[in-house]
């Protein structure tokens, strides 16, 4: 049987391999980009089961991106990533079809595990 991929798109190279640790310490298998013109490259080509997208990168921030991978795979699932959560960033993405929504850094949650199970009820359900 096929691991589940996951795509990882943050432009923050310590974060990235931070969050890829934790991703493959739970069994997924990692693709990683650090832009959105990565991302889409990604999709297209790798075809991930997920994609982790951060919210804010420069020249393409996570909305953009989001619009332009669901031309290429509208069902795709998508968790939105984002260290400024803002009320017009969640309503963008929810728009778009994002499946759930988690700060990177925030005082009241554990972000990784948070992240963990937002990816175990994704992948459950596929």
């Amino acid at each position: 049987m096929a691991k589940f991929k996951v795509l990882l798109v943050d432009d923050e190279l310590d974060f990235q391999k931070i969050m890829g640790v934790h991703i493959k310490g739970w069994g997924y298998d990692l693709i990683t980009a650090s832009n959105g013109k990565e991302a889409l490259a990604a999709v297209k080509d790798e075809k991930p089961d997920l994609v982790i997208l951060d919210y804010v990168m420069p020249d393409m921030d996570g909305i953009k991106a989001l619009r332009l991978i669901r031309q290429i795979d509208a069902k795709l699932p998508v968790i939105m990533f984002t260290a400024n959560p803002d009320i017009k960033s969640i309503k963008g993405s929810k728009k778009l079809g994002v499946c759930a929504y988690v700060p990177k850094f925030c005082l009241y949650t554990n972000m990784p595990s948070q992240l963990k199970e937002e990816l175990e009820k994704i992948r459950k359900a596929r």
